[in-house]
């Protein structure tokens, strides 16, 4: 028995617009990273700012891979990054990889 409203999607147009979104970062820009302690009940979150856009999309997505990659919580708030912990040496790591080398 056929399916009569199956309607096949082309996955390639898909593909090729997300790798065109992700490379929309300035990679050029000054990012700054530090830890911070103040106003948090003691404890630290790595702070990273100046990521060089203001698309919050690209920032969740990038936000997700650096989640995982140092295996710890975070959130996106004024389109900084903030992760729970001392991760600074960690995220420079992770964006060294990602293409970013002005940090």
């Amino acid at each position: 028995m056929g399916k009569k409203n199956w309607i096949e999607f082309d996955n390639h147009k898909k593909n090729s617009e997300e790798t065109a979104k992700e490379d929309t970062f300035d990679k050029r820009s000054k990012i700054n990273i530090s830890k911070q302690k103040k106003g948090k009940k003691g404890k630290t979150i790595t702070l990273i700012r100046g990521l060089g856009t203001e698309d919050e999309i690209l920032l969740k997505g990038l936000l997700k891979k650096i989640k995982v990659f140092c295996g710890t919580g975070g959130t996106l708030i004024d389109k900084n990054i903030q992760l729970q912990g001392d991760m600074v040496s960690k995220s420079i790591e992770f964006l060294r990889k990602e293409g970013f080398h002005n940090l």
